[in-house]
């Protein structure tokens, strides 16, 4: 997976005995002390904010725990993956606010159990007991594992399941195991289930089993395969069915965009530009050890003599985040944003696994690997970007600017309302420096031993981390406002053709008694509260005008008297 493997004589492999149960507790605590950061760092979350995302799932979570549905006909498809263990919380509550805070919850306990299972990934890439708890803590605190935590977006969970299935990976490839086949085979489609970037993870597993069929007991080979096949069929029914009960029109259909950037030179141009963004984010938002982690696994898949399963868990990390970046920028529509050209959000599942991987190279690859991984960085870096900056050209200034987008960034540069890629690259860049520079006295004994310059290293992580949750940590919340959203009471609700989808959408979760009716023209019988845009005209005989959000808001309601 990096340059980690580049030492000379192999370590001893990692032993299983029980006679080291002390790791459990720190494990343990850490995992808690993770959960409670986020908790904290989130606690004024109480409703969606990322708008449809947030609320197509928190939708589907609902539908499945049997409450009331929604018609999300022509929005994205937010799968059922993510929703699936989301659903207890409709079962607890049907109050919105609470479920969402519960939801939250989730994320904060899912996202945090990256610190486990990124020391249980660094056990098998060889790393010593106490090193790879110092390292994984700190990994855990990344920032694509603190910002999507505290909202319900799928990307609270992907970071987790990457790094599971590449732990799983590892077993596959190197003990042969069936159960670890399982569990690769499983969490692929379960990753597959839930978002369109599992489609690649699964590609992948399926690729790497063709690759090492003929080293793997077939007992393990059937295992991965029948699982991955199995869980894929699973998953599809069940989005099948979500996708007939909150689409009956269809989702938005992306497939006819994505034929034809692929089948044509513009469109190539669109989506490897849009990738070389992603990369540029990659790297800067893991202030470049992405792009050192990205170095050492181009030289360790070049090393014949390495590890089979340190050179399987590099390709497979390579083509995952290359897929990823790839496809994603092919299908994505062009909606006059910043983030169309340079986004992180696509590849924040992959972010961790490559921070890790970067963190192994400084530790264990030598002061000429540093030497080496570190400029490739910063060319990496140097590329990408200026391939971006340069398709984008002007857009990158004329077209929307979205905060959420762009957190690490913001973080850089310290500027809110617009993207310059070029001080955030040199930003990145600095730390950097800090990172490498302090792990290139590891090769300075009369400074420091090797032992004592690797928790330096770790602890140059864990600063700029602990720099960006002071960033992130929010203020206390502003006075509450009158609420810019409609509120209904009980009884039927509708919604008129002509209202915005930045109301329609959040006021479908928002009203969790009933699933909200469109119509066009005059409201269907027996409906008690319609809403309608602001320019309406004066309601039809029988109803009354009862609420107005005015033009800003885009709405106004009517009621009918009747329900009373």
């Amino acid at each position: 997976m990096t340059t980690a493997f580049m030492v000379g004589t192999p370590a001893p492999a990692v032993r299983r005995s029980g006679g080291r149960s002390w790791v459990w507790w720190p494990l343990a605590a850490g995992w808690v002390a993770q959960v409670a950061l986020r908790l904290w760092l989130h606690r004024y979350h109480a409703g969606p904010v990322a708008n449809p995302d947030e609320t197509g799932y928190l939708l589907a979570a609902r539908w499945l725990a049997g409450g009331a549905g929604a018609d999300l006909s022509g929005s994205t498809f937010y799968q059922a993956g993510y929703a699936l263990p989301l659903v207890p919380v409709f079962w607890l509550t049907s109050d919105p606010e609470t479920a969402y805070r519960l939801v939250t919850g989730i994320g904060a306990v899912v996202a945090a159990g990256a610190y486990p299972v990124a020391y249980l990934l660094l056990r098998r890439l060889r790393l010593g007991r106490r090193a790879a708890l110092v390292l994984a803590f700190a990994a855990g605190l990344s920032p694509g594992l603190l910002v999507f935590s505290g909202y319900a977006l799928a990307d609270a969970i992907l970071p987790v399941l990457v790094l599971a299935w590449l732990v799983a990976v590892h077993d596959l490839v190197a003990y042969g195991s069936a159960g670890a086949g399982i569990a690769a085979g499983g969490l692929a489609a379960y990753a597959m289930a839930v978002h369109l970037r599992g489609t690649v993870i699964l590609a992948v597993c399926l690729v790497v089993v063709a690759v090492v069929l003929r080293r793997l007991p077939r007992g393990a080979a059937i295992a991965v395969s029948a699982s991955a096949v199995a869980g894929a069929v699973a998953g599809q029914a069940l989005n099948g069915a979500l996708e007939a009960a909150l689409y009956p029109g269809g989702p938005r259909d992306l497939s006819g965009l994505l034929l034809a950037r692929l089948t044509s030179l513009e469109g190539q141009a669109w989506a490897l530009s849009g990738a070389a963004g992603q990369l540029w984010y990659l790297v800067a938002g893991t202030w470049g050890l992405a792009g050192v982690g990205l170095a050492g696994a181009a030289a360790l898949l070049a090393r014949r003599a390495a590890p089979l399963p340190h050179r399987v868990l590099a390709g497979a990390l390579l083509l995952v985040t290359l897929g990823i970046a790839y496809a994603s920028s092919a299908a994505l529509p062009d909606e006059h944003r910043v983030g169309n050209h340079a986004y992180g959000r696509y590849l924040a599942c992959v972010a961790v696994a490559w921070t890790l991987a970067g963190m192994l190279v400084l530790l264990r690859g030598g002061r000429l690997a540093v030497a080496r991984s570190a400029p490739a960085a910063a060319g990496l870096l140097a590329v990408s970007g200026g391939v971006a900056a340069w398709y984008a050209g002007d857009r990158l200034r004329r077209h929307a600017f979205i905060a959420f987008d762009f957190p690490e960034v913001i973080f850089l540069t310290g500027t809110r309302d617009s993207l310059d890629l070029v001080a955030a690259s040199l930003a990145a860049l600095v730390l950097l420096a800090c990172l490498a520079g302090a792990a290139l006295l590891t090769a300075r004994r009369a400074l420091l031993t090797a032992r004592r310059a690797r928790p330096l290293v770790t602890g140059v992580l864990a600063l700029i981390h602990v720099a960006f949750i002071a960033h992130l940590a929010p203020a206390a919340p502003p006075a509450p406002g009158p609420d810019w959203l409609p509120a209904p009471p009980p009884g039927r609700v509708a919604v008129a053709a002509g209202v915005n989808w930045n109301v329609w959408v959040p006021l479908s979760y928002r009203v969790w008694w009933t699933e909200i009716e469109r119509f066009d023209g005059v409201p269907p019988r027996g409906v008690c509260t319609a809403v309608v845009p602001p320019d309406a005209g004066p309601p039809p005989l029988g109803w009354a005008a009862t609420g107005a959000g005015g033009v800003r808001q885009g709405w106004t309601t009517w009621s009918n008297p009747l329900c009373r």
